[in-house]
C-alpha cells in the first residue's frame, strides 16, 4: 500500500523549509517501519523506489517546482532508472535521504538520490525522468524558460553519460515474446 499520510506529511514539511536552489541537494531523515521491511526482515526494494519518490516530491517542494508544475498543468513521470542495493536497512533503522537534479538533455531530467546511514550508503539509484502534460513529453528546454528562468544544464557526469548511451542499446520493445522455446531434441535411450 502506498504511504499517503507518511508522504503527504513530507510534503507539508517541506513546504515549510528553505528554499532550494536549482542544483542543491535535498535532505530528508526517515525511519524504516516495520511496514516498510520485507520476509528478511529489512528494508523492501520496492519500499525503497516508494521512499524515493518521498525524496523527489520533497525536493520539488524546497525548489518551488512543484506548485509550478501543477500551475502549468504538468506532471512528472520516471522513464527509467537503475537502483544498486548496497548495505541492509532493518526495521527502525533510521536513515538520511538525499536528493539533487544533476542535469538534463533535451528530454529527460536526470536525478541522483541515495540513501545513507552514518558515512555508508545503502542505496543509490539515478533516475531519468521527463515532465509531461495531456499532449505528452514536455521538452527541457520549454520547462527551463517556464519554470527555471532559462537555466542551462550543466554537463552530465560520464557515468551518467555512460548509463544514458546503454539504455539508447537497449530493444524496445523488449524481446520478450510469449513465444515457446523449442523443446530439446529427445533422448535416445541406449
Amino acid at each position: 500500500m502506498y504511504p499517503i499520510i507518511r508522504f503527504a506529511k513530507e510534503i507539508l514539511k517541506q513546504r515549510r523549509a528553505q528554499k532550494l536552489g536549482l542544483f542543491d541537494t535535498h535532505v530528508s531523515k526517515h525511519i524504516c517501519w516495520p511496514w516498510d521491511i520485507d520476509i528478511w526482515m529489512e528494508l523492501n526494494n520496492g519500499r525503497t523506489l516508494t521512499l524515493f519518490d518521498m525524496g523527489r516530491f520533497g525536493l520539488f517542494t524546497r525548489q518551488r517546482m512543484l506548485k509550478a508544475m501543477m500551475d502549468q498543468g504538468w506532471s512528472g513521470t520516471v522513464a527509467g532508472s537503475t537502483v544498486r542495493y548496497r548495505r541492509r536497512i532493518r526495521a527502525f533503522d533510521r536513515f538520511e535521504m538525499r536528493t539533487r537534479i544533476l542535469g538534463w538533455d533535451d528530454k529527460f531530467i536526470y536525478i541522483e538520490q541515495g540513501i545513507w546511514r552514518g558515512e555508508d550508503c545503502a542505496n543509490h539509484l539515478l533516475l531519468r525522468t521527463a515532465i509531461t502534460d495531456k499532449n505528452g513529453l514536455v521538452r527541457t528546454n520549454v520547462v527551463a524558460d517556464r519554470l527555471l528562468d532559462g537555466a542551462v544544464s550543466p554537463l552530465l557526469p560520464d557515468w551518467v553519460r555512460a548509463w544514458v548511451r546503454a539504455e539508447a542499446q537497449r530493444p524496445w520493445p523488449p524481446e520478450l515474446t510469449e513465444k515457446k522455446a523449442p523443446l530439446p531434441p529427445p533422448t535416445v535411450a541406449a
